[in-house]
């Protein structure tokens, strides 16, 4: 009898025992997409840097703030409050627009893509439009860096973002261009992500500056 299901063990053992090689590999080893993360690791550090050098100079926004609470609590009131909130509704809108063109890609649509880049774009120059009238604005009713110590932290926070804004449009309009070139596609678009979460960076930096300056009293 032995001899009878030798025959039939055999293959019915490397059937299971492949089986069961093949659940082992497909559980151990994750898929691509699981292991990715946003961008690269050289992204990651220049924004980390980037984020860095803000936390810096919020500490010591905060620190000069608590020894001259009269001088920072008059300044936000002499500001000109609609263009920080419109500066901040472009800016939101745009890293809207910046993720929904990621959406596009990862649907293999390069020319949605290319119109989303461009609306966010077309948000960053409005934020370089409005800032330039803010800071004219500013110069007629006789502010500049060296009025008081808030708006010498003022002016650098804000011309230093603005600068990041710039990089972060040339950045924007690089990354366009080459997905009209079909550079990017559904399975490669690491490019245009890094220049995504660079723009969110800047977003958020904002976000924190706009009530600092602009609200708090």
């Amino acid at each position: 009898m032995s001899t009878l299901h030798a025959p039939l063990n055999v293959p019915l053992n490397a059937e299971f025992s492949s089986a069961g090689e093949d659940e082992i590999h497909h559980s151990v080893v994750p898929r691509k997409s699981d292991q990715a993360i946003p961008a690269n690791m050289a992204v990651w550090i220049l924004i980390g840097a980037e984020l860095t050098e803000f936390a810096l100079f919020f500490v010591i926004y905060l620190v000069v703030r608590s020894h001259n609470p009269e001088i920072f609590s008059q300044g936000p009131e002499r500001l000109n409050l609609l263009a920080g909130t419109l500066n901040t509704l472009a800016l939101i809108t745009s890293s809207y627009f910046v993720a929904r063109a990621i959406s596009a890609i990862k649907m293999n649509k390069p020319k949605q893509t290319v119109k989303w880049l461009g609306a966010s774009l077309l948000m960053g120059a409005s934020y370089l439009g409005i800032k330039t009238w803010e800071y004219f604005w500013n110069a007629q009713a006789g502010l500049d860096s060296r009025t008081d110590l808030f708006y010498t932290l003022y002016y650098y926070l804000t011309f230093n973002h603005l600068l990041h804004v710039m990089m972060g449009m040339c950045t924007l309009a690089w990354v366009m261009v080459r997905a009209h070139y079909n550079a990017y596609n559904k399975d490669e678009y690491q490019g245009l992500e890094s220049a995504a979460c660079y723009w969110h960076m800047i977003d958020l930096a904002w976000i924190i500056i706009f009530p600092l300056l602009y609200v708090l009293r």
